[in-house]
């Protein structure tokens, strides 16, 4: 079992302290370091090799539900813009890199993909009391809009 794989079965049972919240696609959870704030993942439920192993509407579905993430970060942080990655090259099984950039960070820094620009072993652990904050801000936007998002479908 990989690490997706045991995160996702962690949340299941309600023991994955990293968990946001639930959407349609699977889970949001808060980045174990936060290289930048407000880092977080969607891990798909049910977990699957890629994203083409999806049929078409949970491939939207999923899109659908990393956008909204993507407008909860730019909603509680100060970033100007969210990168969107999905690699699986460590760990195979569908989850989305959701990152906020902010213009404060170097020139240098902020023209790279994150995992090439920061040390994550240097990042600030998650459980950090003001990402916790970010995560709580997060949690209350993707619940309203999350629950407004459901009840137009």
């Amino acid at each position: 079992m990989n690490l997706i794989e045991e995160r996702v079965a962690a949340a299941r049972l309600g023991q994955n302290p990293y968990v946001m919240t639930r959407l349609p696609s699977g889970w949001v959870v808060i980045g174990d370091v936060q290289p930048l704030p407000g880092y977080c993942l969607l891990l798909s439920d049910p977990v699957v090799p890629s994203l083409n192993d999806l049929p078409p509407p949970a491939r939207a579905q999923f899109m659908q539900d990393m956008a909204l993430i993507g407008d909860a970060l730019l909603a509680v942080t100060e970033c100007f813009r969210v990168n969107y990655e999905i690699w699986g090259n460590a760990e195979p099984a569908l989850h989305a890199h959701i990152m906020p950039r902010y213009l404060h960070e170097p020139d240098g820094k902020r023209q790279r993909p994150a995992c090439m620009g920061y040390s994550w072993a240097d990042a600030p652990k998650s459980i950090d009391p003001a990402q916790m904050q970010i995560v709580q801000r997060l949690r209350d936007y993707l619940a309203v809009s999350g629950a407004s998002i459901a009840a137009s479908a």
